[in-house]
């Protein structure tokens, strides 16, 4: 069974969130402070991690933070925040999605099985070697100097879709619809993160990307050559 954490601190949103993900057959545990969520997640494993912003004992950037320390699980922030500083600090800390409040439990629930076929299997794909890193899309590795490097979920799908469309052009569009969803094709500024987060971890000079290149107003394109 899929093991979802939960945290914030309104008590009426927890118990309709706990058993609207129990009736949808996820196995739940809905706490409302920082210091709690951080607790469970350094016990049982979860599958995927739903956080607010505005907890009553720290931001919830500290749990992003605190929980991609140690792990790659799926994060979805929820926050009554809507402007664009708040969102690319919750994804640069280490978060996969945005979700502002107030929002539909479809949209919400859209949003969770996305994100948990983003942290599944890839299937069967070459392994591909740069000189920077070599990247294996079947066991979902990616390694440079033979040190395995970890990515959040959405940095691996970004990865992945460029990998599979090495030498072509792949549009902004494109990548946020098959990333995001539909809705979210103008959020240009998640991809800027996640992309810029993906060369900090793979490239050796990441203000001179060799492998995961810009075209500036159009999109990205992944070169495993020269």
């Amino acid at each position: 069974m899929t093991r979802v954490l939960v945290v914030d601190d309104d008590r009426h949103l927890l118990r309709a969130l706990g058993i609207a993900l129990t009736a949808r057959g996820y196995e739940t545990a809905c706490v409302d402070t920082a210091a709690a969520a951080l607790d469970s997640a350094a016990g049982l494993p979860h599958d995927l991690v739903i956080v607010d912003l505005g907890l009553p004992d720290a931001d919830g950037v500290t749990v992003v933070e605190g929980i991609r320390g140690r792990s790659s699980v799926p994060i979805i922030v929820l926050s009554a925040r809507h402007d664009e500083d708040a969102k690319i600090n919750a994804l640069d800390a280490g978060a996969d999605d945005y979700v502002t409040k107030p929002f539909g439990m479809g949209e919400l629930f859209a949003r969770v099985r996305a994100a948990l076929r983003r942290a599944g299997p890839a299937g069967d794909h070459p392994v591909i070697t740069t000189a920077a890193f070599v990247l294996d899309l079947s066991a979902k590795t990616v390694e440079v100097g033979g040190r395995r490097v970890r990515l959040t979920p959405t940095e691996w799908h970004l990865l992945e879709i460029l990998a599979r469309n090495a030498g072509k052009l792949v549009g902004q569009r494109r990548l946020l619809a098959e990333i995001w969803g539909p809705k979210y094709e103008t959020e240009t500024n998640y991809l800027r993160v996640h992309m810029a987060n993906l060369r900090r971890k793979l490239e050796p000079d990441p203000t001179h990307p060799r492998h995961l290149r810009t075209e500036p107003g159009l999109g990205y394109r992944f070169v495993a050559g020269d």
